[in-house]
């Protein structure tokens, strides 16, 4: 009688000690997850990537320490071995899922060669008025094309940010024309606020100026982790693409930024 006695209250003490770990580990994913977000509102460069990063990380982290609480329970101890196993097939299948995406973003993240009847470069947030480094990786990508082929039409597509006082498109083609690129060559797409916005609108542009979009071949330019999906969505939009790889500037954001665009392929996918 004394033996199980000493057993349940070692069951409660366990317990006890694994819901003050919980609750640790939960405020902490709040106190990060909080800092994290208020600089990504504060418009900190690239926050946003690392705001979801954060958030995606505490939450497997966190449902993870509460079923190893309910798992010290005697009496939920069957309902939590469940549990942790259902999480971690949930966990298996989502990694397996995961790396076939990333597979697929490295496939499309490579310049192809052909004669193209427009370029499309997609709009990547603006700096104090001038393009981010990422776009500036993307239109210097653009330019370079052109050097080769200096009479074909370019649309750069983005609408107004958050706090801005001109347009990505506007901003993009300043810099255009300020490396040398023809101002008429340049249609400005400037209502758009994602990149399917981008294509669409962009699509729109091209009729308007008189291209069969039904027969044109028009280049993507975006960031290599990017192509797969701006492709993909160019071509649901009914036109023949091929990609033009701008480079990502340093190591760490395309490690980030591929895994954010991992989630939104997975939405492109499965919902659209």
């Amino acid at each position: 009688m004394g033996v199980t006695v000493k057993a349940h209250g070692k069951d409660k003490q366990t317990v006890k000690h694994r819901q003050s770990l919980t609750i640790i580990a939960t405020v902490a994913a709040v106190i990060l997850s909080g800092i994290s977000f208020v600089l990504m509102i504060l418009r900190v460069p690239n926050m946003h990537v690392v705001f979801y990063l954060i958030l995606g990380l505490s939450f497997l982290i966190v449902v993870y320490m509460a079923l190893w609480t309910l798992d010290a329970s005697e009496k939920r101890a069957r309902l939590a071995r469940n549990l942790r196993r259902c999480y971690f097939i949930f966990l298996a299948i989502g990694l397996a899922f995961f790396i076939t995406l990333q597979g697929l973003i490295i496939s499309g993240a490579r310049t192809e060669e052909a004669d193209v009847d427009c370029l499309i470069v997609l709009g990547a947030g603006l700096r104090n008025g001038s393009p981010s480094l990422m776009l500036r990786q993307r239109l210097n990508a653009a330019a370079e094309y052109l050097l080769e082929h200096g009479d074909t039409p370019i649309i750069v597509s983005g609408g107004l940010g958050r706090g801005e006082t001109i347009t990505e498109a506007e901003a993009m083609s300043r810099y255009l024309v300020a490396r040398g690129v023809d101002e008429s060559l340049i249609w400005k797409e400037e209502k758009s606020t994602s990149t399917r916005e981008n294509l669409v609108f962009s699509t729109a542009l091209m009729e308007k100026n008189g291209l069969d979009t039904d027969s044109v071949v028009v280049a993507v330019v975006t960031n290599e982790f990017h192509l797969y999906r701006a492709k993909l969505i160019t071509v649901k939009t009914g036109l023949t693409a091929i990609g033009i790889s701008a480079k990502t500037p340093r190591f760490y954001l395309r490690v980030l930024y591929s895994f954010r665009e991992a989630f939104a392929l997975a939405t492109e996918i499965l919902f659209r």
